[in-house]
């Protein structure tokens, strides 16, 4: 055997090296092991091994992307680990191009991960996505008035369930469901003194809305709703109303701001709430990080499903994409840089090829993943990230991509 071997992931073989690998990152406390495993079940890993032992680990699972009214199959990077004894050995960029590759190779469009630091998986292509909003308040301060129905409690027990109505939830542009139930499992045993609220008023029964929280100081909190599922104005109202009954003893509810939604409007005097509880236990605030990233995979995949409305607009685009020095060399999938001609509107595409008549787009795969998500406007990346064209292409494209801002809606 090599001294170093990249390889698919044995439970048999290589469950105690993996748990090893996690708890030296910091990310497997004593007692969570199920939650991992409930994670490697639902996921699909590439182990490197140094010396006979898996000392660093990928995985990545299915699932879709909207993109407008679209569902574009995507893959999304749900772990990416190395040991103490493996840093800096370039094994965890090599692993996550490999799983993109081969992702890619089976139909994926796009690429998704969550960032530990900016900057780092630029370097494979990916670029970061929009600013998710936080949102630390006190639930008495709600200033719902109607009354909630008393919820069901909904235990860990209840996954099958819970994940189910989680792909049946109201969704909006970059909202992302992933395929595999186990990975809802394992979300919910990761999560310390995790419980669940929630009603069945779907169809035959079915869970219909609910939180999931999680509870680790239970008395007073503060409380954080790792996710929230509603279908309709009127579960997402309930659900607050109950959010609300937690106040009499809870002092602090932290979220993430709905799709489409602003919290603030829900809460009585959020200014006068945040200054008196400043650096506080119990602070009242909002908070905004863009902690997810994306790239495309298939550009005439992505393309064929865009419908934009507006005048079309056609240039050439020049694209860059950095993760093929990553790849070994008998990889078929090789990135999607290159030349094309696109056009973007109700009928989009891209071809390769170059016209003479046409202006010229330069730019790399995460800036134009950015661009056609949405994320920012052309002229806006201009300024701060690798794209650039004429000005009246730019302005060409801010007016086509009039987009609402992508919003996953899902943690990976």
């Amino acid at each position: 055997m090599s001294e170093r071997e990249f390889r698919d992931y044995s439970p048999k073989r290589d469950r105690e090296a993996v748990r090893r690998v996690y708890r030296e990152c910091g990310w497997l406390d004593k007692g969570k092991e199920p939650a991992l495993e409930a994670f490697l079940k639902g996921s699909r890993a590439i182990v490197a091994e140094v010396n006979a032992e898996a000392e660093c680990v990928v995985l990545t699972a299915q699932g879709t992307m909207r993109y407008l009214d679209e569902d574009l199959p995507a893959s999304f990077v749900t772990g990416v680990t190395t040991s103490r004894v493996a840093r800096k050995q370039g094994l965890a960029s090599e692993l996550t191009a490999r799983c993109v590759a081969r992702d890619a190779t089976e139909g994926s469009l796009i690429s998704c991960l969550g960032m530990f630091e900016q900057g780092y998986y630029d370097r494979l292509g990916f670029s970061t996505g929009g600013y998710e909003h936080w949102y630390a308040f006190d639930p008495a301060e709600l200033t719902l008035v109607a009354k909630p129905r008393a919820p069901r409690r909904i235990a860990a027990d209840d996954w099958k369930a819970v994940h189910a109505a989680r792909l049946r939830r109201r969704r909006v542009h970059g909202g992302c469901n992933l395929s595999a139930p186990e990975l809802t499992k394992g979300e919910m045993l990761w999560t310390t003194n995790g419980f669940g609220l929630g009603y069945f008023d779907g169809r035959r029964g079915t869970l219909s809305h609910y939180v999931w929280c999680d509870g680790k100081e239970s008395e007073h909190g503060p409380y954080t709703i790792s996710w929230s599922v509603f279908r309709t104005r009127e579960e997402f109202l309930e659900l607050m109303g109950l959010v609300k009954s937690l106040g009499d003893q809870v002092h602090l509810v932290r979220m993430q701001e709905p799709p489409g939604i602003q919290l603030q409007d829900l809460l009585r005097q959020p200014f006068k709430a945040r200054q008196v509880a400043e650096r506080a236990k119990y602070e009242t605030k909002l908070t905004a990080t863009a902690y997810w990233q994306a790239r495309i995979c298939d550009l005439a995949g992505c393309l064929e499903r865009t419908h934009l409305a507006g005048k079309p607009v056609r240039f050439n685009l020049v694209l860059a994409d950095p993760i093929e020095p990553f790849l070994p060399k008998r990889t078929d999938w090789r990135g999607v840089g290159g030349e094309y001609v696109v056009t973007l509107g109700p009928a989009s595409g891209a071809e390769p090829g170059k016209s003479r008549s046409l202006p010229t787009l330069k730019a790399g795969v995460g800036a134009f993943t950015r661009l056609w998500l949405g994320v920012r406007p052309a002229t806006g990346l201009s300024f701060t990230d690798s794209l650039a064209g004429s000005g009246s292409l730019l302005e060409a494209l801010d007016e086509v991509l009039r987009l609402p801002e992508p919003k996953p809606d899902w943690d990976f």
